[in-house]
């Protein structure tokens, strides 16, 4: 999977010398958290809606639907964006940009092609994409086994679950406590088989879930 597959297109910005109160304005009628900050065609920076609480007083409701205007406080968005932000292709992996979310304590991650903004990917894009991993088909069951041995088990598998007519829904790799494991969804009538198979080729089988 790739960014564009789960990025927002239809994107709305803001210019660096829009007040704060408009941000918080186009935020509370587009329910979005989140603005690039675009000038001349170019992205130069982000806004959030964290962004905009923090440049107000506590008692002060940027969001009300008659935003105020607090003199001493920056009134542009330009004051208050993160300048040079993290940005991302489209064509990049969707875990790339997860491990850059994770890494720089972001939400969001302007998508440029070409130096031109194309979309944007959120935290809740990331969630659904990895959700999307774990989605089960009826008669099917999610199946995380000990692949400490190092074989190619993309290989075992293949041949186990063509020998019992059984589809492979996901596949996926993964460390747990330091330990290598495989996560694997089959469907079909003879997963019951297949778990034997997999215990007598000397894997562990560490947890069986099954979706009736």
């Amino acid at each position: 999977m790739i960014v564009s597959m789960w990025m927002s297109r239809d994107v709305v910005t803001v210019q660096p010398n829009a007040p704060v109160t408009e941000a918080a304005e186009l935020m509370s009628a587009k329910r979005i958290r989140r603005l690039p900050v675009v000038e001349a065609g170019r992205i130069v920076g982000i806004v959030s809606a964290r962004d905009i609480l923090h440049a107000f007083p506590p008692d002060v409701n940027p969001f009300a639907v008659l935003a105020p205007t607090v003199s001493g406080k920056p009134v542009t968005v330009g004051h208050i964006m993160t300048s040079h932000p993290q940005t991302i292709e489209p064509d990049a992996p969707i875990e790339t940009a997860a491990e850059l979310m994770a890494q720089g304590k972001i939400g969001a991650l302007p998508v440029l092609r070409a130096g031109k903004l194309v979309g944007l990917i959120t935290e809740s894009d990331i969630f659904r994409a990895f959700a999307s991993f774990f989605s089960s088909a009826q008669g099917s069951a999610r199946i995380t086994f000990d692949i400490s041995t190092g074989e190619d088990v993309f290989g075992w598998i293949s041949r186990e679950t063509w020998r019992r007519s059984l589809s492979v829904t996901s596949l996926i790799t993964s460390r747990q406590d330091n330990l290598p494991v495989c996560v694997v969804r089959v469907a079909g009538s003879s997963v019951d088989a297949f778990l034997e198979d997999l215990w007598n080729s000397g894997h562990r089988v560490l947890n069986v879930l099954r979706y009736p």
